[in-house]
């Protein structure tokens, strides 16, 4: 008698208590990670051989078209792209197609080039910084970065910058990818770059935005997606498990910042306390449909 009175008062439970529960299994997880196993998709796996399969001199040209609101879903998979590419040795192009993409640029560089590989900047990577036209810029670079792009986002003219020097069209880079949250973004580097010069593209993006982009991965213009937070947290997995079975590919400092990959894998987390507290709400669903038919068959006794 006594659990049918429980179940029968869970449906006026006071929602202070619930949110504090949501709050607590969504805390918990973020600050004691669960590891709970993250199955990798076809999309993600596309997008990290094709950058995996890029020769260690390889150029890569990385735009960065999302702000602050959308942070979460992008960031995690800037931070791993950029592990992924500087632990081969590759070269890195970065520019901006939004205003807020360049916080965003130079929060991950400061984070993954300068922290953790104290790479040389102008030489190993450089921040060309914002430049306001949408998919006219990305025309005009097609034709002349230094038409575009007279001086980086430290106000360094190109002409100085060493790693610029062999780069004068996006022709001559090697891969593109677009760290995308709308327009201008993945689909603009598809139509105008991609296509007219023949140079791989791949993105990640939203989850709200694969839909859009699946027909592009379908017919082959784009290699692969990230697609919003679990695409992230599959590609931390893919770069760890890299990492720690490569033998000859990766530089020496990539196989020692091993841990520090292993303990910031931000989007993993993310996923740990989203699935927690999804489950949690389920939980609710199904109690409170239980106190409302066992509510319902009392009232019927009487």
């Amino acid at each position: 008698m006594a659990k049918y009175n429980i179940l029968e008062k869970l449906d006026s439970l006071d929602r202070r208590i619930i949110f504090l529960i949501i709050a607590l299994v969504v805390l918990i997880p973020l600050l004691i990670p669960m590891g709970l196993p993250v199955e990798t998709t076809q999309l993600t796996e596309d997008a990290f051989n094709t950058i995996d399969n890029l020769p260690q001199d390889a150029k890569v040209l990385l735009s960065f078209e999302y702000g602050p609101s959308t942070k979460p879903e992008i960031h995690p998979m800037a931070t791993s792209v950029l592990r992924h590419l500087f632990s081969k040795g590759n070269k890195v192009v970065v520019m901006c197609l939004w205003p807020d993409g360049l916080f965003m640029a130079n929060e991950v560089l400061g984070l993954v080039a300068e922290e953790e590989f104290n790479l040389e900047y102008g030489v190993d990577y450089v921040n060309l910084g914002y430049r306001p036209g949408n998919e006219a810029v990305i025309k005009g670079i097609g034709k002349s970065f230094a038409a575009n792009f007279s001086v980086d986002s430290k106000g360094t003219p190109i002409s100085q910058i060493p790693i610029m020097h062999d780069v004068q069209t996006l022709r001559d880079l090697d891969f593109i990818f677009s760290f995308s949250a709308g327009y201008p973004g993945a689909i603009e580097w598809v139509l105008y770059a991609s296509d007219p010069l023949q140079i791989p593209v791949s993105s990640g993006n939203t989850s709200i935005q694969v839909n859009q982009l699946l027909p592009y991965v379908k017919s082959g213009q784009m290699k692969g997606i990230i697609a919003g937070m679990p695409g992230a947290s599959e590609y931390e997995t893919l770069l760890i498990r890299k990492v720690e079975n490569e033998t000859g590919l990766l530089t020496d400092q990539a196989r020692m910042l091993l841990p520090n990959f292993k303990e910031k894998r931000d989007a993993t987390k993310f996923m740990d306390a989203q699935s927690v507290a999804h489950l949690v709400i389920v939980l609710f669903i199904v109690l409170g449909n239980i106190s409302y038919f066992v509510k319902r068959k009392k009232q019927r006794k009487y």
